[in-house]
């Protein structure tokens, strides 16, 4: 019974935390924009993170190392490094953009200016990395983000042409009136936000600070499979719910509070309440991963010791990192520019950066000196190629279609 139980709040931890600012914006600005039209992205970004994120989950549990800390090993030091730096770049990018995100929810819920929230998200997301238990931090953000289920009930509540949802899901075309590059930018930024690098390192560290073994590969596969996907139902019904309310207006969503008005017109000011507390515990929880990953990542790739399980005495490195990509994050979004511009910029970085950071994750899984019998079987390698070509055609044209499209103008 208690295994069945932890697997079950595995899988309601990685539905609740699927969501993040990035997945927030994407499918809201999608939706209002191209309709259903772009679903199948978040269906090739959801099967494209579980590959990876099964592949990362066994690597911890089999080799009992996470996926850093064996690149720069099976990569050498200077392909290491560039991952590093393009990785830690996009961490601390996103990064910003979460405390921004739980800074904005603060706003639409008390009035009061989301910059005046900043430094004090930034502060007790330093304290509860510093004193929080892994597993309790992990889990009480996780299913305090279940509320973004809201969004489900709200599209429900809506009333929205089932028949012509399901028509510009299944039958996807380019509206008459945006142009195929921009298309194709959004279909990027809806990538990168369904597959950001973060996920990866932290689901492979926080599997070492959790002290997966061999017996946990059960547990880390429900998560993946069952989790990520019910994620990605409620990606589908955030982008459902905008183009419901603002795709027969042409209306375009570039602020938070227009993000969760669909919930408000469904269920009224209690639906308000709940998506305010989704929003906040998703951006916050998703806070507390960027900023552990951008440790992780670092610490790893130096040798240092690191992880919220060992005494900070013991690992002085790690939590100055982890201190240092804090303020470097909140410096940025305490310049005043827009969270959501930022969220806009990191999705597409984080396209660019993806195959830095799951090539390795690739080779380390097919190399049968770490992973023994748990090597890759064919399928997953199948799978693992076609994506890999999938990231690399990605990462191509993600800056020229940002740059030729002034960032989907």
């Amino acid at each position: 019974m208690k295994k069945v139980l932890g697997i079950t709040l595995g899988i309601l931890t990685a539905f609740g935390g699927f969501v993040d600012i990035g997945d927030l914006v994407a499918n809201a600005l999608v939706g209002s924009r191209f309709g259903m039209s772009l679903a199948w992205v978040v269906v090739v970004g959801v099967l494209g993170i579980c590959v990876f994120a099964e592949m990362s989950g066994r690597i911890a549990a089999v080799s009992g190392r996470p996926v850093f800390d064996l690149v720069r090993e099976r990569l050498g030091p200077r392909a290491g490094l560039v991952n590093l730096v393009a990785s830690l770049f996009v961490n601390v990018l996103t990064l910003a953009a979460e405390i921004g995100g739980a800074s904005l929810a603060l706003e639409l819920a008390t009035g009061v200016n989301y910059l005046l929230w900043v430094p004090g998200v930034a502060l007790v997301a330093w304290l509860v990395m510093w004193r929080v238990r892994f597993e309790t931090m992990e889990r009480v953000f996780g299913l305090a983000g279940l509320a973004l289920v809201v969004f489900a009930v709200a599209l429900w509540q809506l009333g929205p042409d089932w028949g012509g949802l399901l028509e510009q899901a299944t039958r996807p075309q380019v509206p008459a009136d945006e142009g195929v590059p921009t298309y194709f930018y959004y279909a990027v930024a809806l990538l990168g936000g369904a597959m950001t690098p973060y996920e990866v390192f932290f689901f492979s560290s926080g599997g070492v600070e959790e002290r997966w073994t061999r017996r946990d590969l059960s547990l880390s596969r429900a998560n993946v499979f069952a989790g990520f996907p019910l994620g990605g139902l409620l990606s589908l019904a955030i982008a459902a719910c905008a183009a419901t309310v603002f795709l027969p207006d042409m209306a375009q969503v570039d602020s938070l509070s227009q993000m969760v008005l669909p919930v408000g017109l469904g269920l009224g000011q209690i639906g308000l309440a709940l998506v305010i507390v989704g929003v906040f515990a998703a951006t916050f929880g998703a806070t507390l991963e960027t900023a552990l990953s951008s440790a992780y990542s670092v610490s790893q790739y130096f040798g240092w010791q690191w992880g919220k399980y060992v005494r900070p005495v013991r690992a002085a490195r790690f939590h100055a990192v982890l201190l240092v990509s804090m303020v470097v994050a909140t410096a940025l979004i305490l310049t005043t520019i827009d969270p959501i511009m930022v969220t806009e910029y990191s999705l597409v970085f984080s396209a660019a950066a993806l195959p830095l950071t799951y090539l390795p994750v690739l080779m380390v899984a097919n190399d049968s000196d770490y992973m023994g019998e748990k090597v890759n079987g064919r399928f997953s390698n199948f799978l693992g190629t076609i994506y890999m070509v999938l990231l690399i055609v990605v990462a191509v044209v993600a800056i020229p279609l940002m740059l030729a499209t002034k960032a989907g103008q």
